[in-house]
């Protein structure tokens, strides 16, 4: 009896990353293992659950114990990272820092599960983003049923405290965002008190800082935004991706009143960052603008070693950020 071995074929290796194969599966080599909610974290005392937005989009609520009923909290409404096309709401990693950032800004912290590339390519996780912050913002009104509403938001969410925020992607995301609230009302006309930016995900075709001058298009950061965006108008130059390039809205429509930018100094992505919240200071933006450099540490390097002293203070960072 013959048996016939097949190889499935790479069409896109993007490793460390992810691979795309030409049966149009993907392999995601880099995942974080999903974990449940929990009902009460024994060690914080944040409880968690899971909420439906729409048929495309979830999120992940922590809730540190109130000390009553309808105690109001800050709010912030979190957008994970992974190039768009990793990570998750659900995975251990996020939800260690999301239980451990609710305990300690005594928030409300709602982490959005939009969908990834190369499935659903953008601009699906900025729409999904997007509609996430309505549904949010909808609860501060009348319209919906009582069995529309999330109780944990309805009860104790403050909407005159409410940020958006978000690592790498996830941080390019909240970027994209807090424009898009600068120039499109949300519900109950719910206004972003602030936005955190941590180790945004910009790149464009002119080499910035520490970004390859050479062969940049063969780049890891230049191949995950075609992988994820490949109709792109621009390429690389897309004002999604590149907020200062030909064309982009000005960065005076922050639809925000407070920045905050975290940047590592091992990070390739850090240069063009602070060249960002530059930009923002002279865009005639009427904001407060904060920037957060960590010294001798990698990208994002605060989720995956949370024990970390350093990733500790940029936390108890972000906690003051989003309680102000």
């Amino acid at each position: 009896m013959n048996t016939t071995t097949t190889t499935k074929e790479v069409l896109t290796d993007l490793s460390p990353v992810i691979k795309v194969y030409t049966d149009g599966t993907v392999e995601r080599l880099l995942h974080s293992p999903d974990v449940p909610p929990s009902p009460e974290d024994t060690t914080t005392g944040v409880y968690s659950k899971d909420a439906t937005i729409s048929p495309t989009v979830s999120a992940r609520i922590h809730l540190p114990k109130p000390t009553h009923p309808t105690q109001k909290l800050p709010v912030l409404v979190y957008y994970h990272g992974g190039g768009f096309c990793i990570g998750s709401a659900f995975s251990h990693l996020d939800h260690r820092l999301m239980t451990v950032l609710s305990a300690e800004a005594g928030a409300l912290v709602i982490s959005v599960e939009y969908r990834l590339t190369p499935e659903h390519p953008l601009p699906a996780a900025y729409e999904d983003s997007w509609d996430a912050l309505k549904w949010i913002s909808s609860h501060s009104v009348d319209t919906q049923t009582n069995s529309e509403k999330e109780k944990w938001i309805s009860n104790h969410a403050d909407f005159s405290r409410i940020s958006i925020g978000g690592d790498s992607a996830g941080g390019n995301i909240a970027h994209n965002l807090a424009l898009r609230a600068g120039s499109e009302p949300l519900p109950g006309n719910v206004k972003i008190a602030g936005a955190i930016l941590s180790h945004p995900y910009f790149w464009g075709s002119n080499p910035i800082g520490n970004e390859p001058k050479e062969d940049i298009d063969q780049s890891l950061l230049y191949q995950l935004w075609l992988l994820a965006y490949p109709s792109a108008p621009g390429g690389i130059d897309n004002p999604l991706i590149n907020p200062f390039c030909d064309g982009a809205p000005s960065l005076s429509g922050l639809g925000c009143s407070r920045l905050m930018v975290c940047v590592s100094e091992m990070d390739i992505l850090t240069g063009r960052a602070k060249v960002y919240a530059e930009k923002v200071k002279e865009s005639g933006w009427n904001g407060v603008v904060e920037v957060v450099e960590i010294e001798g540490e990698g990208h994002c390097f605060h989720i995956f070693g949370i024990e970390n002293e350093k990733a500790k203070n940029l936390i108890k960072r972000w906690a003051t950020f989003i309680s102000q």
